[in-house]
C-alpha cells in the first residue's frame, strides 16, 4: 500500500466483491447528482426538483451524503451521516457532487486514485449523454481509453524510449523571433503534437515538394530528441519563404499573420485535405464557426449567415478610436464581440420588405473548435502605410480557465434554446500557451508562455527559463490559446481520400482483370487460327 494511503479503503479492495460494491454504489450517488443538474436549466427549477432528505432529521438535503454499504441518506452538517457509520459499523460514505469519501474509522475524508477515475469517467459518461453536437442533432459519441490490441504490444516491444519532455530553444535565425513564437505554441498543443508524434505524416515518405506537414515532422522530431542546445527551424524558415513570398526575407514580420499562413499550409500539404468539410489536422483542430445574424428593425427578419474562422480577432479600441473603456479583459472583449451592433439604412437592405432599413448584427460561436485561439489587435493602421501604425499597449486580464457558453449562438438565442446547451463543462477550456509581443511594430521582439504538463515555462527564442502561471497571466498578450477540456467525439469514419483509393484501386483491378481476359481471347483466337 502507498504511503498516506487509506487502509480501510486497501482492506476492502482486496476483496474483489465487496469492491465492485463499493465503486458501483459510489458511481450511482455520482451519476444522480450529475443528470439532476442537467435535467433543469436555472437553479430556481432545480430547487423545485425532489430532494432526498436526510434519514434521520427529515431535512432536503441538496448535497446529500449517502452511505457506501447501506441505503441510508443523511446530513453532514447535523452529523447524522457519521452517526449511523459509527451506530451501523459502516466503514464509508460518499458525497454526490464532488465525490468526496469519508472514511469513519480514520475520521477523515480520504483520497484513492481507483474513485478519482471513476467518478471523472462517471461525470464525462453522464455529460456526453446529455449532449448534442452544436451544429448537428447527433448523440455525442462515447469518450473509450485506448487499449493496445495483440499489434499494438507488439508495435511498443519494438519501441525504444527516448528521454526527452519537449522542452527546447529556437535559434533566432535573423528577426525570426514571430515565427519561433508560434513553433513553441504548436509544440505545445496537445492536439497537434500527438497527431505528428504519432507518426500520421512521416517526412521520409513524403513525396511533395516543399510540404510544411513534412517540416512540422522534422520540427516535433526535434524537439522531442535527446538533444537540449537549440534548434534552428531553417527548413521551416524557407519551406514558409516559397509558399509565402509576403513572409519571405529578414523583416521583422507579424505573428499572427504567420500563424494563419503556417496553417493554411499545413492544411493545404496534409493528405486528403479538401475545401469543403475538410477532415486534416487544422480544421480538426483549429476549426470553428461564427455565425453573423442581421435583424431588420422594421419588420423583424433575421438573416443568418455562417463562416468558418481559425480564430478570434478582438478589439481592444472601439471603432471610433476611444479607449473601450472596462473591456479590459478577454471575457470584456467577448461580450464586445458579441454584443448587437447597429446599421445604419446604407449598409443594409431587408430580404423581406425589399427597402433599406435601419438593423442590427450580432455575431456569435455557432461551433467551438477542440483549439480556441484569440488574437488582440494591439497594432492600429491609420492607413495602408505600416510606418504610420501605432501599437495599442494597454495589460489585458485573461483567465487560466474559460467558458465559451454565455457566447455561444445557443446561449444567445434565447430562452427557447436554453434547454439544449448541455452541461456547461462542455464549454469549458484550458490555457496551454501565451505569445507576448515586447516593444513597437518595427523593433519589437516575440516570447511565448507555455504549458508543460502541470509546469509553465518561458520560450524566448533558444533561451528556456522557468515560469509560473501567475508571471503568464501578468505578461501583456498577443495571442493567447486555449484547449478545450471536454473533446467531441465521433464515430470513426474512413476519411474521404482513403474511400477514393480504394475505389481507384478497385477500378485499376478491374481494368487489369479486363486487359487479362481480352489478351487471354487473343491467345484463344489465334491458337484456333493455326488449328
Amino acid at each position: 500500500m502507498a504511503p498516506g494511503r487509506c487502509e480501510h479503503i486497501h482492506e476492502i479492495f482486496g476483496d474483489e466483491t465487496a469492491k465492485l460494491g463499493l465503486l458501483e454504489k459510489f458511481k450511482i450517488v455520482v451519476a444522480w447528482d450529475a443528470r439532476r443538474s442537467q435535467q433543469v436549466t436555472t437553479a430556481a427549477k432545480r430547487r423545485k426538483v425532489t430532494c432526498p432528505t436526510c434519514n434521520t432529521c427529515g431535512s432536503s438535503l441538496a448535497r446529500p451524503f449517502v452511505c457506501l454499504h447501506c441505503s441510508f441518506t443523511g446530513c453532514w452538517s447535523g452529523g447524522h451521516i457519521v452517526d449511523h457509520l459509527r451506530e451501523a459499523s459502516h466503514d464509508f460514505c460518499a458525497e454526490s457532487k464532488l465525490g468526496s469519501v469519508y472514511c469513519a474509522p480514520c475520521d477523515d475524508f480520504i483520497y484513492e486514485p481507483e474513485l478519482t477515475r471513476l467518478y471523472s469517467l462517471t461525470m464525462l459518461s453522464v455529460e456526453e449523454r446529455a449532449t448534442r453536437f452544436q451544429v448537428s442533432k447527433k448523440g455525442r459519441e462515447a469518450y473509450r481509453p485506448w487499449v493496445p490490441n495483440d499489434n499494438d504490444h507488439v508495435a511498443l516491444e519494438s519501441t525504444e524510449a527516448v528521454p526527452s519532455q519537449g522542452r527546447r530553444g529556437l535559434l533566432n535565425l535573423g528577426q525570426t523571433c514571430f515565427m519561433n513564437a508560434v513553433l513553441q505554441s504548436f509544440i505545445h498543443n496537445p492536439l497537434l503534437r500527438n497527431y505528428f508524434l504519432s507518426d500520421r505524416h512521416n517526412h521520409r515518405l513524403c513525396k511533395n515538394k516543399d510540404c510544411t506537414c513534412c517540416e512540422m515532422d522534422r520540427l516535433y522530431t526535434e524537439m522531442f530528441s535527446e538533444a537540449s542546445v537549440p534548434y534552428g527551424p531553417a527548413s521551416f524558415l524557407f519551406t514558409t519563404w516559397r509558399a509565402s513570398s509576403e513572409l519571405s526575407g529578414y523583416a521583422q514580420q507579424d505573428a499572427h499573420e504567420f500563424f494563419i499562413s503556417a496553417l493554411n499550409q499545413i492544411h493545404s500539404t496534409s493528405r486528403g485535405s479538401t475545401n469543403v468539410s475538410c477532415i486534416c489536422i487544422v480544421h480538426s483542430t483549429f476549426a470553428g464557426q461564427l455565425q453573423s445574424e442581421v435583424k431588420c428593425d422594421k419588420c423583424g427578419n433575421v438573416t443568418a449567415t455562417i463562416d468558418p474562422m481559425l480564430d478570434i480577432s478582438l478589439e481592444l479600441k472601439g471603432k471610433g478610436g476611444g479607449d473601450s473603456g472596462g473591456d479590459d479583459t478577454l471575457l470584456g472583449c467577448l461580450k464586445k464581440f458579441t454584443q448587437p451592433e447597429k446599421l445604419g439604412s446604407k449598409d443594409y437592405t431587408c430580404s423581406r420588405c425589399g427597402k433599406a432599413h435601419d438593423a442590427s448584427r450580432r455575431l456569435s460561436v455557432k461551433k467551438l473548435p477542440p483549439v480556441l485561439g484569440f488574437q488582440f489587435k494591439r497594432f492600429e493602421h491609420k492607413s495602408g502605410d505600416k510606418t504610420s501604425a501605432q501599437k495599442i499597449d494597454a495589460r489585458i486580464r485573461f483567465p487560466a480557465t474559460l467558458n465559451m457558453l454565455p457566447y455561444t449562438t445557443l446561449a444567445l438565442g434565447g430562452k427557447d434554446r436554453a434547454s439544449r446547451v448541455g452541461p456547461e463543462a462542455m464549454y469549458e477550456y484550458d490555457l496551454f500557451a501565451v505569445i507576448c509581443h515586447d516593444g513597437q511594430i518595427d523593433n519589437g521582439h516575440y516570447y511565448t508562455y507555455a504549458r508543460c504538463q502541470d509546469e509553465w515555462y518561458r520560450f524566448d527564442d533558444d533561451k528556456i527559463s522557468a515560469s509560473s502561471l501567475n508571471e503568464c497571466l501578468q505578461s501583456r498578450a498577443y495571442m493567447c490559446f486555449y484547449v478545450k477540456r471536454h473533446l467531441d467525439y465521433k464515430p470513426y469514419a474512413k476519411p474521404s481520400y482513403i474511400l477514393t483509393r480504394e475505389v481507384e484501386l478497385q477500378k485499376e483491378k478491374e481494368r487489369e482483370r479486363e486487359k487479362e481476359l481480352a489478351r487471354m481471347k487473343e491467345v484463344e483466337d489465334a491458337l484456333l487460327a493455326t488449328v
